[in-house]
């Protein structure tokens, strides 16, 4: 009679994919990484969507004003009080006060500003914002020029996140080709291209970064400003990656696989494309997880200089140029929003990274580093 043939979870062969998911479901902060990200990144995508306002919709009466408060109740429904400014007349410092009296109404998918939707839907439907267009609603406050401060983060929210996904990715391919071309050659071309890698990592990288965009034209547009910057990231980030590509083709080359397929006359890009490099994809991918946090922080960190992106594009480095003034900064707290989304985004990224590099290999991570065989029963044949 015939056995039942065993399912491969019972047979120890699950796909390497699975293996992946299982072992980063159980890196709980790698979880908690990923529950931060993904609703970040969709909002960044739908930016105009999720912002209240415009990031250009100023209101110069509510330069500096604090954030509101929202509220509910069942006379008003969801509402925020409206602001009593006064000014000093010793210090000219305008403060404000809640005023109960102005009840400002507040709806969920509302009419406000005009925007085109990832620049092809038009559209003015806004998901929370005032039911009366142009009353403030300003839940994290106002910065110099009276605009909001949430629709200006969630706005440059898409700037910050994808220059880091963009400059990592043009990491990815000079890391690749010059890291692959020295793993698997070898020999002079290895030594001169880690001597060049040894070169550009002994410069420290935020004076370099900083000569780089000082260098760059005064008169560029913000796009055009967008993609130097990302150029610039990119050009310095590479040597990392390149290093571990490096090792790995080093490791690779010698390999039974890599062999058979040399002596069968396969060519050195096949051999490097189809055989090497998809050995060891999973690293790459939770390198370069690892690799964007350190491009956002150099974006920000060069635009907070003002030596990256200026107005009027938005980004969080942008956003954080205006808190550089201490006494602005104490009576304006808010401003700090911009570096409390850095700080939580880039942690976050880095979680994440850390439980894809150890689902990259589940064996090696599941026995403490020790690469485990998987368990295999006896074939079940005919009795």
């Amino acid at each position: 009679m015939f056995l039942r043939r065993p399912t491969a979870r019972e047979a120890g062969t699950l796909p390497q994919w699975r293996l992946m998911w299982r072992q980063f479901r159980r890196h709980r902060l790698a979880m908690v990484g990923a529950a931060i990200l993904i609703p970040v990144y969709f909002v960044a995508i739908f930016a105009e969507f999720f912002a209240p306002m415009s990031s250009s919709t100023a209101n110069t009466q509510m330069t500096y004003a604090p954030p509101q408060v929202l509220r509910i109740s069942a006379e008003h429904g969801l509402h925020v009080y409206g602001y009593t400014s006064e000014r000093d007349p010793r210090t000219y410092a305008q403060t404000y006060t809640e005023d109960p009296s102005q009840v400002i109404e507040v709806g969920l998918f509302v009419h406000g500003d005009p925007y085109k939707l990832l620049g092809l839907i038009p559209s003015d439907i806004h998901l929370i914002g005032p039911v009366r267009h142009g009353d403030p609603f300003y839940l994290l406050g106002t910065d110099q020029n009276g605009r909001d401060l949430l629709s200006r983060l969630i706005h440059g929210a898409r700037v910050s996140l994808s220059i880091g996904l963009v400059g990592v990715a043009a990491s990815f391919l000079l890391g690749m080709l010059i890291g692959g071309v020295s793993g698997y050659f070898g020999g002079g071309v290895d030594n001169v291209v880690q001597r060049v890698i040894e070169f550009l990592m002994a410069i420290p990288t935020l004076p370099l970064w900083m000569a780089l965009s000082a260098a760059l034209p005064t008169d560029w547009g913000p796009l055009t400003r967008y993609f130097a910057i990302t150029v610039l990231l990119s050009l310095i980030g590479w040597t990392g990656l390149a290093r571990d590509v490096r090792g790995r083709f080093l490791a690779l080359r010698e390999e039974d696989f890599v062999t058979a397929a040399r002596l069968d006359g396969v060519g050195r890009l096949s051999i490097i494309f189809r055989h090497m490099i998809p050995s060891f994809a999973s690293h790459i991918i939770a390198s370069l997880s690892l690799a964007i946090p350190g491009m956002i922080l150099g974006e920000t960190s060069l635009s907070f200089l003002g030596l990256g992106l200026q107005a009027p594009a938005v980004s969080w480095g942008v956003l954080l140029e205006g808190a550089q003034n201490v006494r602005v900064v104490a009576n304006a707290p808010w401003l700090l929003a911009p570096g409390v989304a850095v700080v939580v985004v880039v942690v976050a990224m880095n979680f994440f990274g850390d439980g894809l590099r150890d689902a990259a290999d589940p064996y090696g991570a599941a026995s403490g580093g020790r690469r485990r065989k998987p368990f295999r029963r006896n074939r079940v044949g005919r009795q």
